[in-house]
């Protein structure tokens, strides 16, 4: 609301509390740390964003898509977050 804020720490605040925080119970600080630790990683290792072509903002290549492949889930805090990875087939 404050006109001088920064907007991205505003986006990334408002986004760690809408998809984490809302959803869990924290019971203390030692907790509250190690879900936002959660929660950073998998924002900037795992989470799809729309501007990067639905790649994370950690990844440095272009995904490649194979027709067919396996598809992997990875979770993180008790299944609130979820990663979907296509899985290389062998040749």
């Amino acid at each position: 609301m404050a006109p001088r804020a920064n907007a991205h720490a505003e986006r990334w605040i408002g986004s760690c509390r809408r998809e984490c925080l809302d959803w869990m119970l924290v019971v203390n600080q030692r907790h509250l740390e190690t879900v936002i630790n959660e929660y950073f990683l998998h924002y900037n290792d795992e989470r799809p964003h729309r501007s990067r072509n639905l790649r994370p903002p950690a990844s440095r290549s272009d995904r490649i898509q194979i027709a067919g492949g396996q598809i992997e889930r990875r979770t993180r805090l008790g299944c609130l977050l979820s990663d979907y990875r296509q899985l290389t087939m062998a040749a």
